[in-house]
């Protein structure tokens, strides 16, 4: 009975732990709980078998994954179209995904926290496990745990050194180290680590303050207006409302000529045609800007002809006040069963979300879209969540990025939150300044330091307009360098892992 009720109390603070990590996600205030979020876990594994550590870490990740992207349903059931059942299986199947990472940073935590150098360690195989989330099957660096403090304008700026990796890497270190000092018993190994902890986390804070308060001169500036149409994504493809719905970006586009800007935003596939075939409505769309006396960018589908097929491509382009189209980009990084259907010879059966075309492909470039004042690195839709697409533009040019989004697949959820606090980190990483355009909010200016100049509400039409500030144009140590802090803790874990698990078995084996 007291094994049972100590098993139920761990149990218990693995469940606790993850709650408390998805309480630290947007829109809730409590971003501060992840510093400390990890704590009921490290205690849970005390004394506990790396195999009971997966349990317990993959128990985490279930109560985390299901309370952060519950909002899988609303998309699957409401736009889908697919019956609630189907929707809460989807749900729980890609929970039980993310939890594997929980799951083995526990296993390797009961391996290696209370070792030499343990909170480093242990920090350390943490980013290892998000930079793998972040890269294998095609990548889902949704919510990292650095998103949190995307308001925490200080604790973020070491990004644009070693990427959000290094600002989760700071978070578990705290819980390492408030776990540490508070609830572990063996208190002797911390009077060498508590030091480097908190030297640790001293030198990230006080980089934060340094480059907040950092005023170097501006590189000129730029007047920019978002137009938010909010189009209810149920009615958005049919073709009876296009009409309507580019007269909603086109007046909102005049309602800014009292401001004179230099560059209109609209949001991803704003233009629900074929904008490229040249009817009427397209041919209003490009009146927009010669009447308004801007550059507009803006997102329509697109074809392309070769042989006896059709490509479709998720695709951004630049007008010119004279009515001319200055360039174009093509979505590179495309969304898994939204814009097209992996592996769809072994899956017949399964259907896209966005029925305005067929599958899409990918871009094969990633080129800023230049006008006389600036060249703009476009991000669509979830393209803002990797950081390597935003350093890419960056790398290639741009002084400004520029995100277009359509976030009303998610309706009045935790996503479009989520979502957008994913930009910030894509301007702090490259210092450029985010543009972000969403068809039902969230719209936004940042700062290249990550400050929130406006932004909108949820589902509200609105004109949102500023005169930002461009930033010199060198490169960022991030820009430059990419995720090699990430890769290099990676390589790291998978060496230690491997060295203490073989040795634990050998001295196992040697004990019998």
């Amino acid at each position: 009975m007291v094994m049972m009720n100590i098993r139920l109390k761990k149990l218990l603070l693995a469940l606790l732990s993850g709650l408390m990590l998805t309480a630290s996600f947007p829109p809730s205030p409590f971003y501060f709980l992840a510093w400390f979020a990890l704590v009921p876990l490290l205690k849970s594994l005390e004394n506990e078998t790396p195999t009971t550590g997966l349990k317990l870490g993959f128990a985490a990740g279930l109560a985390h994954a299901l309370t952060l992207i519950y909002w899988v349903i609303i998309v699957m059931g409401h736009y889908g179209h697919l019956p609630l059942p189907v929707s809460v299986g989807i749900l729980i199947l890609f929970s039980l995904y993310l939890s594997l990472y929980p799951a083995l940073f526990a296993w390797g935590a009961s391996l290696t926290a209370r070792s030499f150098l343990g909170s480093f360690k242990t920090a350390a195989l943490w980013v290892a496990l998000e930079y793998v989330r972040a890269n294998v099957l095609t990548g889902f660096p949704w919510c990292l745990l650095g998103h949190t403090q995307y308001r925490n304008l200080e604790a973020i700026q070491v990004a644009d050194l070693v990427g959000t990796y290094g600002v989760s890497f700071a978070i578990v270190l705290s819980s390492a180290l408030i776990y540490g000092l508070l609830l572990e018993k063996n208190l002797s190994r911390w009077k060498l680590e508590a030091p480097l902890v908190l030297l640790t986390l001293a030198l990230t804070l006080g980089y934060g303050f340094y480059r907040m308060s950092d005023s170097r001169p501006s590189q000129g500036s730029l007047r920019v207006a978002i137009a938010q149409g909010n189009i209810d994504q149920s009615i958005k493809w049919n073709p009876a409302y296009q009409e309507k719905t580019v007269q909603i970006y086109r007046t909102l586009t005049l309602q800014s000529r009292p401001f004179n800007p230099d560059l209109v935003v609209w949001p991803e596939t704003a233009v629900p045609l074929f904008f490229q075939d040249g009817d009427p409505l397209a041919r209003t769309v490009l009146q927009t800007p010669r009447e308004a006396g801007t550059h507009l960018i803006f997102g329509s589908p697109a074809y392309k002809r070769r042989g006896g097929s059709v490509s479709f491509f998720n695709r951004a382009y630049l007008a010119s006040p004279d009515a001319q189209i200055l360039g174009s980009y093509d979505k590179v990084h495309l969304v898994p069963f939204g814009e097209y259907v992996p592996l769809k010879r072994f899956l017949p059966f399964v259907q896209r979300l966005v029925a305005a075309a067929g599958d899409f492909l990918p871009g094969d470039s990633q080129a800023p879209l230049k006008f006389p004042k600036a060249s703009a690195g476009v991000l669509i839709c979830f393209e803002s969540i990797f950081p390597e697409l935003g350093r890419a533009m960056t790398a290639n040019g741009a002084a400004l990025l520029v995100n277009l989004t359509n976030d009303a697949w998610y309706g009045m959820s935790s996503a479009p939150y989520q979502h957008f606090s994913m930009a910030v980190f894509r301007a702090v990483e490259n210092r450029r300044p985010v543009i972000r355009a969403a068809n039902t909010g969230i719209s936004a200016f940042i700062l290249p330091n990550g400050r929130i100049l406006e932004q909108s509400g949820l589902f509200t039409e609105t004109l949102l307009t500023r005169e930002i500030p461009l930033p010199s144009p060198g490169l960022t140590l991030y820009t430059r360098y990419g995720d090699f802090f990430a890769m290099a803790l990676t390589i790291f874990s998978a060496v230690n892992i491997f060295v203490t698990y073989w040795y634990t078995r050998k001295r196992t084996r040697s004990m019998r």
